[in-house]
């Protein structure tokens, strides 16, 4: 696509700027139009997603047909289904006629869904049903119908986020996004700013027969050092409020309302703190370092009692071993205690997570409170032998005097001794009750 191509098209849509981002998105409009491959359009609130659609539909072979831009959020859960796909008379209340929706209409034309990250879940498999297939169903009705549009859609979340939280089809999210196209936010366009500005104060200026507004050099550099969270949208509603309180003050001197960088300060909204750049203690996938750690907690004490179950199969019965488990092998033990997400500048503290999930013994005073059971070295000495017999290789033997070692180690802990031999404490708990069973 030439220059001059570009800038005809940047007319004819009426798009001021000349960033290199906004350049490639509207030449990767152009060269899609002439498919029919499906488009995602991604980009922040306000930064003129909609023109997109607007531009694949003139330029390609469809622009004959109809074009419906639909707001996916703007319409309500309930209904979004009878918007899209249309309804039979009496599929609910209210419904007194038939109505076709947004996808018979549109048959052989465009449809532009915007913000579809907030489509419901049961509308995404209906949506996905018609991208692959061209087929629907009305609300209220089991006939399949066809049609044929061609879908633009457009979104201001991250919806690989979105699906890594379940809440958007994976499925759907590759089938929408054939061709990607990136809006650049205002802030990334740096020399765009002003010349936007100047276009809407003077279209302002003209629709209401106010004069013209300009800007000192000190205001046009605090006017691209403000970060524009709104992006154009804030930008024109600042241009034409200058426009309409600041033009009737006309200098003398160079005949123009000028307006400085203190004048034009007090219509940029100062940022509030949760608005300005923060480090985020999130990690990717939006855990924090607290929440894996106590997730990890949870996962590697939930194997320990698969390991332990299985045994229990294995063993003498599921019957037996069941009601030799201890009373309080409940999951709730698990749960982490206090906020799940980390409360403001307190990331680091974890003191809101359970400790490791402990096996408690039955032995429990009268308040409920856990009482540890001393290490007597008497039942240990019935337990194992105090020396093994040279000549006997057995792997009983072997591992009988590994538990010892490790319990004369860490002078009778069972929990410490349970890790350096690598097993559970109940699983040491186990064997050495056997041991004592079997002397």
């Amino acid at each position: 696509m030439t220059a001059q191509e570009l800038q005809s098209l940047k007319n004819k849509y009426d798009i001021i700027g000349s960033d290199p981002a906004l350049n490639r998105a509207l030449e990767i409009a152009v060269a899609v139009a002439p498919t029919d491959l499906t488009v995602l359009i991604s980009g922040e609130s306000g930064v003129g997603k909609e023109n997109i659609p607007k531009i694949i539909h003139q330029y390609s072979r469809r622009r004959t047909g109809k074009y419906f831009a639909v707001n996916c959020g703007a319409i309500p859960e309930g209904t979004i289904d009878s918007e899209l796909f249309g309804h039979e008379k009496g599929s609910f209340t209210g419904a007194n006629e038939m109505r076709k929706g947004y996808f018979e209409e549109a048959d052989g034309g465009t449809l532009f869904l915007d913000e579809i990250g907030e489509l419901p879940m049961a509308s995404q498999a209906k949506l996905l049903r018609v991208l692959q297939s061209g087929e629907f169903i009305r609300v209220g009705s089991s006939k399949v119908l066809k049609t044929d549009v061609r879908v633009v859609a457009a979104t201001n979340v991250n919806l690989m986020h979105a699906v890594s939280r379940g809440k958007f089809r994976e499925d759907l999210y590759y089938r929408l996004n054939a061709v990607s196209v990136l809006m650049p936010a205002l802030r990334e366009r740096q020399d765009d700013i002003y010349l936007l500005f100047r276009k809407f104060t003077s279209d302002f200026s003209e629709k209401y027969g106010m004069n013209k507004v300009s800007l000192t050099p000190e205001a046009v550099a605090l006017l691209k050092s403000y970060r524009w969270p709104g992006n154009i949208r804030q930008l024109k509603n600042v241009a034409e409020t200058v426009t309409a309180l600041e033009s009737g003050r006309m200098t003398p001197v160079s005949g123009k309302c000028e307006v400085g960088a203190e004048t034009l300060s007090r219509y940029i909204p100062k940022d509030a703190p949760n608005m300005l750049p923060v480090k985020s203690t999130l990690n990717e996938d939006g855990i924090s370092p607290g929440e894996k750690e106590a997730i990890i907690r949870m996962i590697y004490q939930l194997r320990q009692e698969v390991d332990y179950l299985k045994e229990a199969v294995a063993g003498a019965g599921m019957t037996a071993q069941v009601k030799a488990l201890p009373q309080d092998t409940s999951l709730e033990h698990l749960q982490p205690q206090g906020h799940v997400m980390p409360q403001d500048n307190a990331v680091e503290d974890q003191s809101d997570w359970q400790e490791p999930f402990e096996i408690r013994s039955p032995d429990r005073s009268a308040a409920g409170e856990r009482r540890e059971t001393p290490f007597r070295d008497t039942e240990f000495s019935r337990a194992v032998p105090d020396e093994q017999d040279g000549n006997d290789l057995s792997l009983q033997k072997a591992g009988t005097g590994l538990i010892r070692k490790a319990l004369e180690k860490y002078r009778g802990n069972r929990k410490l001794a349970a890790a350096e031999l690598g097993i559970s404490e109940r699983t040491l708990y186990r064997k050495l009750k056997s041991m004592e069973e079997n002397q």
